[in-house]
């Protein structure tokens, strides 16, 4: 990387006071949220001449329908085709459709619920601080028993791990937070997302950002709302996928997991073991103080929260924790495969 780019001259930073932004829309399928959520950003888009941009990945519940509908009476809202259905393709076509008009951009997640003064806290942010990537914490909250519980436990350190994105902290830099607001130059520069990721692409992303030289700052100013999978096969698809882009991670960059990522880690080795206990019962036992400790933490949350959610949140922390370690031990495991076949072909050869 160049070191016009490595070294951000200030000349070439614009003051977010004048800069110009877009919000990107990444969506698949979110009728039941679209809607509302573009109503809500209009005002915010009027007032700062920012242009929406929904980037479907190709909906058949009604959402393409209901963002064309907007857009014929707004022309501030424009619909792409994103072909390759990910969050992290949605975003590149976005920027690489309209980035040469603005200086920001502003990653807005359809399956979430934003502050009204969202986006202008965001620029204030980059202004005052002239981050490169402002980044938000995320509260969760549900609706169903099982979103319910899943949003407790995604909000405690059962869940989350202690993470400062998931639990709100003081104004920082950082290495990674939920992305909000990215310049434009500094998203070109490292390359985009990177669309071989259908999950954890924002961290892959913050990786390269943090090497090139550009900052992260984590807002307490404002904050995202998120909404959980409300069904335990969704909760346990979506952290299957978490947990195998975190190993594609270390397998790109390798990077280190932090302990609260490498916890987890323990929980698949110990579900497996359980088929030991044919030949000794103590195969048993990882796995039960495991499943003690999140049924117990959840009943802990229930009488601390007086939520009577608690101790179905620790399933879903269970789902949780179960789903990320699988994944991430498959994608070490396909890893070692496609090695462990490519030195055969070099030695068969």
């Amino acid at each position: 990387m160049s070191e016009e780019i490595l070294e951000r001259p200030e000349s070439r930073i614009k003051p977010a006071a004048a800069a110009s932004c877009m919000i990107v829309i990444p969506c698949l399928n979110e009728v039941n949220h679209i809607g509302d959520l573009i109503d809500q950003l209009l005002e915010p888009a009027e007032r700062l001449g920012m242009k929406i941009v929904v980037a479907d990945g190709g909906s058949t519940d009604g959402t393409r329908a209901t963002v064309r509908e907007i857009a014929s009476a707004q022309p501030r809202v424009v619909l792409l085709d994103n072909e390759r259905r990910l969050q992290s393709a949605a975003i590149n076509l976005a920027v690489a459709a309209f980035g040469h008009e603005v200086d920001y951009f502003i990653r807005i997640d359809a399956h979430g619920g934003y502050p009204d003064s969202y986006c202008e806290l965001l620029l204030e942010e980059a202004r005052e601080t002239a981050a490169d990537s402002v980044v938000v914490s995320m509260a969760t909250i549900g609706f169903g028993p099982f979103q319910k519980a899943t949003a407790m436990a995604q909000n405690s350190k059962l869940g989350n791990g202690g993470s400062p994105h998931r639990e709100g902290a003081p104004g920082h830099w950082t290495d990674h937070g939920h992305h909000a607001l990215m310049r434009v130059e500094a998203f070109r520069a490292v390359g985009g997302y990177d669309e071989s990721f259908s999950h954890n692409e924002d961290a892959e992303l913050d990786h390269r950002l943090a090497t090139a030289g550009y900052r992260i700052w984590m807002t307490d100013k404002t904050f995202m709302t998120y909404y959980p999978r409300a069904t335990p096969r969704a909760l346990f698809r979506q952290y299957l996928g978490y947990g195998r882009g975190r190993a594609k991670n270390i397998l790109k960059h390798g990077t280190q997991l932090k302990p609260r990522q490498a916890i987890p880690l323990l929980v698949l080795p110990a579900v497996a073991g359980m088929a030991l206990a044919v030949l000794s019962p103590t195969a048993l036992i990882p796995a039960l103080l495991w499943a003690a400790a999140c049924i117990g933490y959840g009943a802990w949350l229930a009488v601390s929260q007086r939520d009577r959610h608690g101790p179905l949140a620790g399933i879903s922390a269970m789902t949780m924790h179960l789903a990320w370690s699988t994944g991430f031990w498959l994608e070490y495991a396909k890893a070692w495969r496609q090695q462990h076949w490519k030195q055969r072909g070099v030695e068969a050869s």
